[in-house]
């Protein structure tokens, strides 16, 4: 009974998702559009810039503001009213208006644009745009109504209202004097005045809220990092999808390199010489002047491959040598396939030329 709830509780804790989420499950829920974002981020910048771009672009907006009612009462109430002075009246109001808004609209993009590149970087997907039955689920509606998030988005207007609510009495507050004298004096100052307040408090409101919407992407990202947690046999499920079940590729490898094995033993009947240890490794040489520049390892082994390289060279008469330090020295300096190191070029040419005179005995026998 106790082993049955340890192993129980094992279950259950690898079902724990407290994994931080892999790179392939980050990169899926991004085409899906599941991305760490605050939408009053691009807002907040926005009305921070466009409220900077006035006072930096104040000079062009009063001459242009200024033409526009210049020619509204000096030229356009003193015109005489017909279907073409209409149009072309239409026309050049129009133009005014859009070189007056022209600037602002610019940087309300740019900005915009720029407010999500930095949350998320370029992304175009069209997965949140698919139609699906969870999203009418009055079910899950309700859930969301009354979830932890809902009451954060709440707490979080709640904390923006009394914020701006803050900004605005403090800076009524001071201008509370000049605003009693307002309607006295003239009106360019009049416009000034209050064209310079609106500007001072969008730039405050939109310096808060900028603050408050950084501080709000890092939560979302905190919560968007919390939601994609995977559990340990989300990963090794994952890991199984990605690399293969592990036990299949250990066969995999198991048959490769038996069918290596089978390929070096081939070779090994081709040997001039097997040097040996005796018992611990086995090297298998070749050479052949005309092909070569140096003698060859075409196979070589340990304990239990080297027995059966010597039983493969016993078979097919293979001359075999013991030298302890060469074979020892051949087996950790070269692979298969590769020439013998040139140091060993003197002590290998002794053996091979033993070997040959072994091979001209016996011919000549």
């Amino acid at each position: 009974m106790r082993k049955y709830r340890l192993e129980l509780d094992l279950q259950l804790f690898s079902q724990e998702k407290t994994e931080k989420a892999t790179p392939k499950k980050q990169e899926e829920a991004r085409k899906k559009g599941q991305i760490a974002r605050s939408a009053d981020l691009p807002g907040s910048l926005i009305m921070l810039f466009t409220f900077l771009g006035l006072i930096m672009m104040g000079g062009y907006f009063k001459e242009h503001i200024t033409m526009l009612f210049r020619n509204l009462f000096e030229d356009w109430l003193l015109m005489n009213l017909t279907a073409e002075n209409a149009l072309s009246l239409f026309n050049d109001i129009t133009l005014e208006l859009l070189l007056i808004l022209m600037p602002v609209f610019a940087i309300a993009v740019i900005v915009g644009l720029a407010g999500n590149v930095i949350q998320f970087g370029f992304l175009l997907t069209g997965e949140p745009l698919k139609m699906k039955l969870s999203k009418i689920n009055p079910i899950n509606g309700f859930k969301q109504i009354f979830s932890a998030r809902t009451l954060v988005e709440f707490l979080k207007s709640v904390l923006k209202l009394l914020i701006i609510g803050i900004l605005v009495y403090m800076t009524i507050t001071k201008e509370w004097e000049r605003l009693l004298v307002l309607a006295s004096m003239p009106l360019q100052q009049i416009f000034s005045f209050t064209a310079g307040l609106t500007v001072k408090l969008g730039i405050e409101i939109g310096a808060v809220l900028a603050v408050l919407a950084f501080a709000d992407y890092f939560y979302q990202r905190y919560e968007h990092n919390k939601s994609l947690r995977m559990s340990k046999q989300d990963i090794k499920d994952e890991y199984k999808k990605t690399e293969g079940d592990p036990i299949v590729k250990g066969r995999i490898k198991e048959r490769q390199r038996r069918m290596a094995l089978q390929r070096m033993m081939q070779e090994v009947p081709k040997a001039d010489v097997i040097i040996t240890n005796p018992t611990h490794f086995a090297i298998a040489l070749k050479y052949d002047a005309s092909q070569m520049e140096a003698p060859k390892i075409i196979a070589k082994g340990m304990d239990h491959v080297a027995l059966r390289i010597r039983e493969i060279a016993k078979e097919n008469g293979v001359i075999t040598m013991e030298n302890k330090p060469l074979a020892r020295a051949l087996y950790e300096r070269a692979e298969i396939g590769d020439v013998i190191p040139p140091d060993l070029f003197q002590a290998v040419a002794e053996v091979l030329a033993y070997v040959y005179k072994l091979k001209g005995r016996a011919k000549s026998s």
